[in-house]
C-alpha cells in the first residue's frame, strides 16, 4: 500500500491479473447456461443430456479447487495460474471445435479441471502480495467482475447466441485467456507461495484430496440434482449423503494431520469461522436469488432470455457502487460492521420482490435490484476480506481453498432450497401437470398470460425464503463484529490507538 492508502503498483498490476481471470473463469459458468436449448437443437441431443455441458463443468470445477494450496506452494501462483489460464484457453478452443454433445461434455470437463484454480490463485497471489488487513480494498476492485458477471452472461451469452453460433460462447474466451497470460508473463511475481512448510512445502496430501475432492464434487451434484428436478428423486439423497460422509471423514483426517489438503482447524479461530460462516450465508442468499429474477421475467412476465439479462443489469451498476466505499471502510472499521450493513440494504432490495405480481412495473424492481447490488458490495468481499485479515501470510495458500468451497456449496444449498421452494409454489399454477417449472417455461405466450398472477405470485413467495437465507446470515456475521471489536479494542490497549494501523501488514512480494 502507499502512504495514502492507495494500492500500491505492484498490488494493482496483480490484481488487473486476477481480474481478467475472474472475467474470464466466472462469465463462462453463467454464460452457457443460456444456450443450453440451442445446443440441444444443434446438437440433436435431449436437454437431459446436454445440461451435462454445465454440470460436468461445475463437478471439474469443484474438484480441483482443494489442490489450489498445495499447488501454489509447490510450483509457485505465477507458474500455476499460467499453466490453468493455457489450459482453459486449450479446451474453450476444443470446446467450440466439439461436433457432438459427448464430445463437448467431455471438453467441458477439461476445461472446468482447468478453470477451478484460476481464482483461488489469483486470491492468494493478491493475498500474499497485499497483506491480508489490506484484503478489503484489494477485494473491492476484484469482487466487481465477480457480481458482474453472473449478470453479464446470460446478457452477453442471448447476444451471441441470437447474432453468432453457439460456438463462439466458448471462442470469446481465447482473446481473453491470451491477453491474461501476456499480463500474467509481466506482472505476476515469480517464485513459490510461502506456506507453512517455508522453503519446504508439504508432500501433497493424498489420503485427504481422495476425501474433500470426491465429497465436494459429489454434493454440489446431488444438490444441483434435487435444484433441477425442483425436489428428491432417485439417488439424489444418496449423492448428497456420500458427499457430507466423505467431507465428514475429511474433517476427522484434517485434524489429526500436520499438513491437510486445507487448513481445517483455522476454523477453531472464532474470527475466521465467522467469517467463513457468513460467506457461506451470503453466497447461499446470492446465487439462489440469481435463479429467480431472470425466471421471474422470463415464465411470469414473457420475456426472452436477452431482455432478462438486461432488466437485471442493475445489479451489477449497484455492486460497482457498494465495492467502492466498502473496501475502504472494511480495512478502516473491519469487515464486520460493513457486512452488517450490507445485510440490511441486501434485505431492503429483496423485500419488494416478496411482493411481486403480474403487473409490478419495471423501474420499480430495476430500482430493487440496483440496492440489492449495493447490498451485495457491501456484504460478500468485505466478509472475504474479513476471513483473510484473521491469517498469517503463511496459513493463506491452505485458506483460499477452504473459502472458496465454502463458498461454492453454499451458493448450490441455496439455489437448490430455493428451486425446490418455487416448484412447490407452482403447483397448481400451471394446470395438468402439477405445476412443474419446465411446465411453466415451456407454455405458450396465451397460457402464461391466463396464468401470469398465479405465477408471479409463486415467485413472491418464493422471495420470502430468499429473504430468510440473507436474514441468516446477521448471525455469523454479527459474531464476526463483535470478535473484531473485542480485538481492536486489546489492540489499542496494548499499543495505543493507532496499534491496528501501525502493524497492519505492508505490500510484500511473494516468496521467492
Amino acid at each position: 500500500m502507499t502512504d495514502d492508502g492507495r494500492l500500491s503498483p505492484e498490488v494493482r498490476a496483480v490484481a488487473t491479473v486476477v481480474i481478467v481471470g475472474a472475467i474470464m473463469s466466472i462469465l463462462d459458468t453463467t454464460i452457457v447456461n443460456v444456450a443450453l436449448e440451442t445446443l440441444s437443437r444443434e446438437l440433436h441431443a435431449p436437454l437431459s443430456s446436454i445440461q451435462w455441458v454445465s454440470t460436468g463443468y461445475l463437478l471439474a470445477l469443484a474438484t480441483v479447487i482443494p489442490l489450489t494450496g498445495w499447488a501454489a506452494e509447490h510450483f509457485g501462483p505465477k507458474r500455476v495460474w499460467m499453466t490453468v489460464v493455457s489450459g482453459f484457453v486449450l479446451t474453450s478452443a476444443l470446446c467450440g471445435l466439439a461436433w457432438s454433445a459427448e464430445s463437448l461434455v467431455a471438453f467441458r470437463v477439461l476445461q472446468g479441471l482447468a478453470g477451478g484454480m484460476v481464482m483461488p490463485i489469483g486470491m492468494i497471489t493478491l493475498a500474499q502480495a497485499a497483506g491480508p488487513k489490506r484484503m478489503g480494498r484489494v477485494m473491492s476492485v476484484v469482487g466487481v467482475p465477480m457480481l458482474l458477471a453472473p449478470v453479464l452472461g446470460p446478457v452477453i451469452g442471448g447476444l451471441i447466441v441470437e447474432s453468432l453460433s453457439w460456438r463462439w460462447i466458448f471462442f470469446v474466451n481465447l482473446p481473453i485467456g491470451l491477453a491474461g497470460l501476456v499480463l500474467a508473463a509481466r506482472r505476476l511475481p515469480p517464485g513459490r507461495a510461502e506456506g507453512l512448510g517455508g522453503e519446504h512445502p508439504a508432500k501433497l496430501d493424498w489420503r485427504g484430496l481422495l476425501m474433500l475432492s470426491p465429497g465436494v464434487a459429489l454434493l454440489v451434484f446431488g444438490l444441483s440434482e434435487v435444484g433441477s428436478h425442483g425436489g428428491f428423486e432417485g439417488l439424489d439423497p444418496v449423492w448428497i449423503a456420500g458427499g457430507l460422509g466423505l467431507i465428514a471423514a475429511f474433517v476427522r483426517h484434517g485434524l489429526h494431520t500436520d499438513r491437510p489438503l486445507v487448513d481445517i482447524r483455522l476454523f477453531g479461530k472464532r474470527g475466521f469461522a465467522a467469517a467463513g460462516g457468513t460467506v457461506f450465508f451470503v453466497g447461499s442468499a446470492l446465487f439462489g436469488a440469481m435463479l429467480l429474477l431472470p425466471l421471474y421475467y422470463q415464465v411470469a412476465r414473457g420475456q426472452s432470455p436477452l431482455e432478462a439479462g438486461l432488466l437485471m443489469a442493475p445489479q451489477g451498476l449497484g455492486a460497482a457502487i457498494g465495492m467502492r466505499y466498502s473496501g475502504r471502510l472494511t480495512d478502516r472499521r473491519g469487515g464486520g460492521p460493513v457486512v452488517l450493513t450490507g445485510l440490511i440494504i441486501l434485505l431492503a432490495g429483496t423485500l419488494p420482490f416478496t411482493l411481486v405480481d403480474a403487473t409490478t412495473p419495471y423501474w420499480l424492481l430495476a430500482v430493487a435490484v440496483a440496492v440489492r447490488g449495493v447490498g451485495l458490495g457491501f456484504s460478500m468481499m468485505p466478509a472475504m476480506a474479513a476471513a483473510y485479515a484473521t491469517l498469517e501470510r503463511t496459513q493463506v495458500p491452505r485458506a483460499t481453498p477452504m473459502l472458496n468451497v465454502v463458498q461454492r456449496v453454499g451458493g448450490s444449498i441455496g439455489t437448490a432450497v430455493l428451486a425446490v421452494v418455487l416448484q412447490r409454489q407452482l403447483v397448481g399454477a400451471v394446470p395438468g401437470g402439477g405445476g412443474a417449472l419446465g411446465e411453466a417455461q415451456s407454455a405458450s405466450p396465451e397460457a402464461r398470460r391466463r396464468l401470469a398472477e398465479p405465477l408471479a405470485t409463486a415467485f413472491g413467495h418464493t422471495y420470502w425464503w430468499a429473504l430468510a437465507l440473507t436474514a441468516v446470515a446477521f448471525v455469523p456475521a454479527t459474531v464476526l463484529a463483535v470478535t473484531e471489536g473485542r480485538e481492536r479494542r486489546a489492540r489499542a490497549a496494548a499499543g495505543g490507538p493507532d496499534a491496528t494501523r501501525a502493524r497492519a501488514p505492508q505490500a510484500a512480494p511473494i516468496a521467492g
